[in-house]
């Protein structure tokens, strides 16, 4: 007599660990940042290293250089940007404003900026090519 190995039983742990996999990966959420930009007609090509989030209830985050947005309030906010520019002397920071954030809270962001002679650029989203500059 000759015996065998049964694939069937393999091929069922196979199906269920798929299954696992499949279902699990439902759960993961992105830890992207809500905010919805403006819109504007001008866009540029410079890509910045460093980022300054402003979400909808005005909270504040940063990153540096790809990195997860973490939390700040405007003083650690200052001595994240001295750093990061060290870091990138020549590079732009790149504040990503919600729409609805109050257009003082944007300015007081930039004020911080140019009070440290830091390069900072305001992220815009593009606007429909369908609509026209008012005159």
């Amino acid at each position: 007599m000759q015996s065998g190995f049964s694939m069937a039983s393999m091929t069922d742990v196979i199906f269920l660990l798929l299954i696992f996999f499949m279902v699990t990966s439902t759960f993961v959420f992105p830890t992207a940042l809500e905010v919805n930009l403006p819109q504007s007609s001008e866009q540029t090509a410079i890509k910045p290293a460093t980022t300054v989030y402003i979400d909808a209830e005005e909270n504040l985050y940063a990153s540096y250089g790809g990195e997860e947005p973490q939390p700040m309030n405007p003083s650690v906010l200052v001595t994240f940007l001295t750093l990061a520019r060290e870091q990138d002397p020549e590079g732009y920071i790149a504040v990503y404003a919600d729409q609805s954030v109050p257009y003082g809270k944007v300015v007081e962001i930039l004020n911080i900026g140019a009070e440290h002679n830091l390069k900072m650029v305001l992220a815009t989203k593009p606007a429909p090519k369908s609509a026209k500059p008012r005159q």
